[in-house]
C-alpha cells in the first residue's frame, strides 16, 4: 500500500466582508445567498473560523449544514433548523430529489447550444484540493449545460449537475475546454486573470419543503 501524501499546511482565508443574505426563513429550514470568498462550515486552521454556518448560527442557533458551496463560489444554499429538518433534508440530497443550477461565466465561445459533459472524477492527491478526469477509478459525474449568451471572448452558461462532485463544474468546464474565469485551479493564466472573482453562481436551489413536502422554489441571480 503507498502511503498518503503529507498534508499541505492550511492557509490562511482572507477576511470576507461581504453579508449573507436571508432568502427565505421558514422554521424549518433557512434558504440563503453566501458571498463569494466565505467558507461553508470552519477550515482546519483556527484562524480560519469565519463561515457561513457560523454567521447564522448567530441569529438561528439551531441552524444546521445540509450541502456546501466552495468558498469562491458564490449563492443559494438551504440550511436546517432542528435535527428532523436536516435528516429530511439531507436524504433528499443523497436521493438526488434536489434540483440545482448555476450560471457560470467561461472562457472561449461554447460552439454548441446545449449538451451533457459526462467524465468520471478523482481527487488528485498530489494537488489537492484539485480534482481530475479519471476513466479507471474516478466517480460518475453529470452536468448538464445551456449556452444564455455568447461574447467575442466568453460564453454564459447555465449548469445543471446530477451528481455533486467536489469541484465537478470547475472541471467538467475545463475538461471540455472553457474553464471558469477567475478560477485559480483550472482556468489558467489568461482565463484566471479576466475576472476579479470566480465566475460561478449556485442560482436556483429547488428542494421539498422537509415538514410538508411542498415543492419549495429558491431563486438567486447572479452578480455578475
Amino acid at each position: 500500500m503507498s502511503p498518503e501524501p503529507p498534508k499541505k499546511p492550511d492557509f490562511i482565508v482572507p477576511p470576507c466582508y461581504e453579508s449573507v443574505e436571508m432568502l427565505h426563513i421558514d422554521d424549518s429550514f433557512l434558504l440563503i445567498n453566501k458571498p463569494s470568498g466565505l467558507l461553508s462550515v470552519p477550515g482546519k486552521n483556527p484562524l480560519n473560523s469565519d463561515c457561513l454556518i457560523s454567521r447564522v448560527q448567530q441569529d438561528y442557533p439551531e441552524a444546521r449544514i445540509v450541502h456546501r458551496l466552495d468558498m469562491d463560489t458564490s449563492g443559494i444554499m438551504v440550511l436546517a433548523i432542528g435535527a428532523d429538518s436536516h435528516r429530511a433534508l439531507s436524504k433528499q440530497f443523497e436521493q438526488r430529489l434536489t434540483h440545482k443550477e448555476y450560471t457560470a461565466v467561461v472562457y472561449g465561445v461554447v460552439e454548441k447550444d446545449d449538451g451533457a459533459i459526462e467524465l468520471p472524477l478523482i481527487c488528485d492527491w498530489p494537488n489537492r484540493p484539485r480534482q481530475m478526469v479519471c476513466h479507471e477509478n474516478g466517480k460518475k459525474a453529470l452536468t448538464h449545460y445551456e449556452v444564455l449568451e455568447r461574447l467575442k471572448d466568453r460564453t454564459r452558461l447555465l449548469l445543471k449537475p446530477v451528481t455533486g462532485r467536489s469541484h465537478q463544474l470547475r472541471v467538467h468546464t475545463m475538461a471540455i475546454g472553457h474553464p471558469i474565469l477567475g478560477c485559480e485551479f483550472y482556468a489558467g493564466e489568461v482565463a484566471f486573470a479576466m475576472a476579479e472573482r470566480l465566475q460561478l453562481h449556485a442560482t436556483r436551489l429547488n428542494i421539498n419543503h422537509p415538514i410538508t413536502g411542498e415543492r419549495i422554489e429558491g431563486y438567486s441571480p447572479a452578480p455578475f
